[in-house]
Parts: C-alpha cells; structure tokens; sequence
C-alpha cells in the first residue's frame, strides 16, 4: 500500500477490481477467441448503485442499449457479463436478441432478476455474436478455478499486450472505502470514449445522482482525454458500481468527505486511461500534452487533445525528432483563441518554442529525451490560469501492421 502525501487516499499496489468488499469476479475460454479468456463477470453481493458513461457514436452496440436499459429499470446493477472476440455491433435485430439472451441466461445463472444484469462485448464488428459458445460457457463462469480478477482482466482483451487495473483506498467517514478498477483498450481509441471497457467498482454507498455525476466528471478529465488513432468506438462503455458494503454514510456532494472520493475515483480512471494510452497498438511510448495558462479549462482540454491527436506529432515522437513545429501547427488549427507571440512550448525540460520564435535548444538533448519511455509535451499560453493534460502515444509501423490484419 502506498499513501499519497497530503490525502486520504493509499493506493493498493496490488489491487483489483475485487478489491472492494463484496464483488467477485471471473473469467473463462468460450470459443470466441483461439485458446484465449474471452467471457468475464463481476458479480456484488448486493444490489449496487449504478452509474455509467457510453460512447458518442451513433452506431451503439446491442450490449450498449441492453445496459442502458438495465441502469433505468432502479438505477442498480448485481452483475456485468462481458465478452471479447466479437463486439456484437452493427448486428441488427440479432444483435439485440443476442444481447438480451447474454442478459438472460447470466441473470438465471445467478438467480437475478434481468434488470440487474449488465452486458459488454468487444471485438469485431459487423458479425453475429456466436451464442451458443457463451450459453455453453456462462455455467462454468462460477467455477472457484475461474473466479480470479486476473481471468476477468484478461478475458476482456482484444488487441491488447497486456491487463489493465488499478485500486486505491480512501478514508470516508474514520472508515477505509475501497474503489477498483479493470479496463481494456489499445486501438480505436479517441476522446469521447475509445474502444475501450472500463469497469468500476467501490464498497462505499454513494447516493445514485451523485454517483452518475462523479463518474462523468472523471471521465471528462481522463478517459475522454486519451488518444491512439482518433477513432471513436461503437462498444466504449465506463460503468461504476457501488455497493455500500463499506457501511460509510452515504455520500453525496454535500458530504465532508465528498471530495476525497472523488479525488480516489479521479486516480482509477487516470490510472485505467493512462495504461491505456501507453498500451496503444503498436506503441513504444506514452505522450502526455500538458496545456497550462489557457483562458478555459475547455480550451486547454481543446488544445492538448488536437496536439496529442497529431499523427504527425505521433510519428515525430517515435522517431525521436523535436520537430516542435508540427506541436505548434496542432495549436493553431485547434480552434483554440490562442495569442502567437505569448505561446511557449516544452518538449521535456527543453523550451523549444517561445515569443512566435524557435527557442535556442539542443537538438541533441531534446532527441535523447524524445527517446524516453516516458514523454511529455507542455504547451503554455499564458493566458490565463486554466490547464488540462491529454494521454496518448506514438505512432508505429506496428500500428499498419496490426490493424491491417485485425480480422484474420
């Protein structure tokens, strides 16, 4: 455990989405992917105060409506059923008689009503979700072999390298609340949701309205601020449950303790985006574009993700080249009423461009630091007191390839 100075928040080296009393979770090989996990669940005890954020494209995927449509039944979910290999999107009728089937079979399993069943898939788009590999696989779900937050983490994968956590605790109350987190995502990921899962859980009650609004802020400042390739998916979904398991005094934005929660729900989806971001397909590099002294904090979140949305910002970091020009082009056509001659742009350490100017640099220093694991880009208006930070990464030759032949 490790306590971040000046808070009530310890972060949990080695937590997970369990983490939180009263939730579970698991995963198991159905076919809809070669040899690998691909049917998950988190399950709490208790009903559990929902709240979710889906993504902005028109085409929203079946398990999307049926999700939605659960949250509205009371606002309270027990269980989230999730599939990889196949996105269940742009399926039509099917897909929503496949997606309610997913719903159905899972509720009966575990003796839940429906409506507190919530569906995720990830995976191709366009082909019908083969069902019957998961009605066959849903019974072998509860199997305690299977039950193990690591099988759930990487049973929603698709492209990615690697397992997506985090989990902290926040003092509520004198009492320790817990709040964990799994995600997936490494291609079509763009603000406004990427494809990308993020599944939330926390003990601590939270009053349902408040819970709603916490999450979207998050969202606002970390997932819907991560990059890889500017495409927006038809599956993206953040969805928080809280079970009150912890026994704290429901929190609300009226409560003393509002903001600690908020502060340790912020650091999972900076967290879960961030790792994100850095998995991208293909990628060598995390990017961070921190704007400061913007006017607005709409402006600056404006600015830093046009620069971190630059492909060619991308292939420069990649190549380890401070070409701080294409930063400055990204400035300029971000929309952002920025003035020219107060700009100053960092790459790392390095001032490359000040008063409308190229800046005295070592191009050498700079390209040794471009070749860092590591990166961030600043980019100060100063203009005012507003800042916002973007996530993302490079742009590779590994990108073409993977994408070329994502479905064979």
């Amino acid at each position: 455990m490790q306590a971040i100075e000046g808070s009530k928040i310890s972060i949990l080296t080695d937590g997970d989405i369990t983490s939180p009393s009263g939730f579970s979770a698991g995963g198991v090989h159905c076919g809809l992917k070669r040899k690998r996990l691909d049917l998950g669940y988190i399950k709490s005890d208790i009903p559990a105060a929902a709240a979710a954020v889906y993504t902005t494209n028109l085409f929203q995927a079946a398990p999307l409506l049926v999700t939605q449509e659960s949250i509205a039944a009371d606002g309270k979910l027990s269980a989230i059923i999730v599939n990889s290999g196949n996105a269940n999107a742009c399926t039509g009728e099917q897909g929503m008689k496949d997606a309610y089937e997913m719903r159905r079979l899972f509720a009966e399993s575990e003796g839940l009503s429906e409506t507190l069943v919530a569906v995720a898939s990830t995976g191709v788009i366009g082909e019908e979700l083969a069902i019957d590999k998961i009605r066959t696989g849903i019974p072998s779900l509860m199997n305690p072999e299977h039950g193990t937050a690591e099988r759930f983490e990487k049973a929603i994968l698709t492209t990615d390298t690697g397992t997506k956590k985090a989990a902290v605790t926040v003092e509520i109350n004198g009492k320790a609340i817990t709040i964990g987190g799994a995600a997936k995502g490494s291609g079509m990921i763009h603000p406004n949701m990427a494809t990308m899962l993020a599944f939330i859980t926390t003990d601590a009650a939270v009053e349902p309205e408040d819970l709603q609004l916490a999450l979207k802020d998050a969202t606002n400042s970390t997932f819907n601020m991560i990059t890889v390739d500017g495409d927006t998916s038809t599956n993206d979904m953040v969805l928080l449950m809280a079970n009150g398991s912890a026994g704290n005094t429901a929190l609300s934005r009226e409560h003393k303790d509002w903001a600690h929660f908020v502060q340790g729900l912020g650091l999972i989806c900076e967290s879960l985006a961030k790792q994100i971001a850095r998995d991208g397909e293909g990628a060598t590099k995390l990017v961070s574009v921190n704007v400061k002294g913007a006017e607005t904090v709409e402006g600056a979140r404006a600015l830093a993700k046009t620069v971190i949305s630059s492909n060619l910002v991308k292939t420069a970091v990649y190549g380890s080249d401070p070409n701080w020009g294409r930063i400055v082009c990204a400035v300029g056509y971000s929309s952002v009423k920025v003035e020219p001659n107060s700009l100053k742009v960092y790459i790392g350490p390095h001032l490359v461009f000040e008063k409308g100017l190229p800046a005295s640099f070592s191009e050498e220093e700079a390209k040794d630091y471009l070749s860092q694991e590591l990166i961030e880009i600043t980019v100060d208006c100063c203009q005012g007191s507003a800042e916002a930070t973007a996530w993302g990464c490079d742009l590779t030759y590994d990108y073409v390839r993977i994408n070329a032949s994502y479905r064979t």
